[in-house]
């Protein structure tokens, strides 16, 4: 029995590729990192409104763009980095990252509360 029906090519005897898809366990890293990004997008702008002084040398460096732009350059590298990642199937580093970016939303979170 022929699949030629499968791939449209005659005498083919193998199944289409399907797309790469992220396995579940991939998926929720990938879901936590978004959440993650978006809870430090906030609380990084929310704290440079209250006036506390950011750490991070390469946000601090492009602050004279302002806060706003500064912070999503660095969520664009962020969600560039990751893709990356995934792209070579890495995603198991996404959790390291994850528990990084835990911290700093907590270090986030404790300054703003403190000021």
């Amino acid at each position: 029995m022929s699949l030629a029906w499968v791939t449209d090519q005659p005498g083919s005897n193998t199944y289409p590729s399907r797309p790469h898809r992220a396995s579940g366990g991939a998926s929720k890293l990938i879901q936590v990192f978004f959440y993650l990004q978006a809870l430090d997008f906030l609380t990084t702008l929310i704290g440079l409104k209250l006036g506390i002084t950011e750490a991070s040398p390469f946000i601090r460096s492009l602050l004279h763009f302002g806060p706003g732009l500064a912070v999503a350059a660095s969520k664009i590298a962020a969600l560039v980095l990751a893709a990356v990642c995934i792209r070579l199937n890495r995603s198991h580093l996404l959790r390291y990252v994850n528990y990084w970016f835990a911290g700093v939303v907590v270090w986030n979170l404790l300054n703003i509360l403190i000021a």
